[in-house]
């Protein structure tokens, strides 16, 4: 896959502020801080089967962007969301390519990153066909360092990934300085689905866990019973359901959002789950009602895995207000259906270019003549 004629590595995205209405002078810097391991990812597409052993496998095509925690980080900064990133980079031209891309081309806020000298970048090689993906990664841990006084900022919203029987101080530091979190988790390797094993949920607004997450950890059977069982220890549940979508239960207030998914054309899932999370977390930040943010939160993952890639998938409010301009192009389409998304229409800039689009860049970097 490889980017149109003149295009570079980045790409515009037309500027919508999501939050401009409830803006005052006394706001903390950043929207959202989030913090977490920076890979670089090699995505090989256009393969008609999984590698065979003893074989050689060509792909159609190939892009290289940052991962891992970068994927999140770059969904919030294309939703217009003033997003810091505390990341360790490598000292080698992955970190070097890696720091770039999201400093200069996303605007991500890296003051409180560092690069560690003689440390390699950790590296995920990704392999998409058949709609799923295939992962081989390596690298290692960087040299711990304390956190500087101020870190984490004061931001509006804070993001973590939760790891059973582990507690990450900078949780409850974040939200001691007003940051809302929301958490997601990854699979339970220890096999014992324990609340009690996550410490830091008590300090979390929101968690967002898929489907088999939730019921393992709430012995339940049903998403939508886990979801309502979730919310005995987290104020807000947010159960992803895959292609039936997503399901919601504000425990506070009793509200409950139940959104369908978009039915899409899945060429490579890889970040999609960030996706999700960064369009709620938009949305909430922006005090849309909960079905609304749900809403918003499944568009832009269905968006996102109509492309190739992690962080080179997510969608800016241009391909959202495309995609929005197209669906309502068709004579056929339900009624019903488009109601559901009015809601964004004030929000979409005018100059929606051409969807979908393809973002991917084959290399690291071009040289430049002086």
């Amino acid at each position: 896959m490889t980017t149109p004629h003149g295009e570079g590595p980045y790409h515009c995205h037309a500027h919508v502020d999501p939050l401009a209405g409830l803006r005052t002078p006394g706001d903390p810097p950043w929207d959202v801080y989030l913090t977490g391991t920076v890979f670089l990812d090699i995505i090989f597409t256009g393969l008609d089967s999984a590698p065979v052993r003893g074989t050689e496998s060509w792909a159609r095509g190939m892009g290289s962007s940052p991962g891992g925690v970068a994927n999140m980080a770059t969904a919030l900064a294309r939703l217009g969301l003033k997003t810091s990133l505390a990341a360790a980079f490598g000292d080698d031209h992955y970190g070097e390519y890696c720091w770039d891309a999201l400093e200069q081309g996303e605007h991500i806020d890296l003051s409180t990153s560092r690069t560690v000298p003689h440390w390699h970048s950790p590296v995920t090689v990704s392999m998409a066909y058949e709609g799923e993906r295939t992962m081989v990664s390596h690298g290692h841990e960087p040299p711990p360092e304390e956190p500087a006084p101020d870190c984490p900022p004061r931001a509006r919203a804070a993001i973590a990934s939760l790891t059973p029987g582990t507690r990450a101080p900078w949780i409850a530091q974040a939200a001691r300085k007003g940051a809302r979190i929301f958490a997601d988790v990854g699979w339970d390797d220890t096999g014992r689905w324990d609340l009690a094993a996550l410490p830091d949920l008590e300090h979390c607004e929101a968690f967002l866990p898929n489907a088999e997450e939730a019921m393992r950890y709430t012995r339940t059977r049903c998403p939508r019973e886990a979801a309502r069982a979730l919310t005995d220890h987290v104020p807000l549940a947010v159960v992803t359901l895959g292609a039936e979508g997503a399901y919601a239960v504000d425990g506070r207030t009793g509200e409950t959002a139940d959104v369908p998914a978009i039915a899409v054309e899945a060429l490579d899932p890889t970040g999609a789950g960030d996706v999700f999370v960064a369009g709620f977390v938009t949305g909430t930040l922006a005090g849309w009602p909960l079905a609304d943010r749900l809403a918003f939160a499944g568009l832009t993952a269905a968006l996102s895995v109509q492309e190739f890639g992690g962080s080179l998938s997510a969608p800016g409010w241009t391909e959202i207000a495309a995609w929005w301009r197209r669906v309502q192009s068709y004579d056929d389409q339900d009624p019903t259906a488009l109601r559901r998304y009015a809601f964004l229409e004030e929000l979409l800039p005018a100059d929606a270019r051409p969807w979908p689009l393809r973002r991917a860049v084959p290399t690291i970097g071009f040289r430049t003549s002086a």
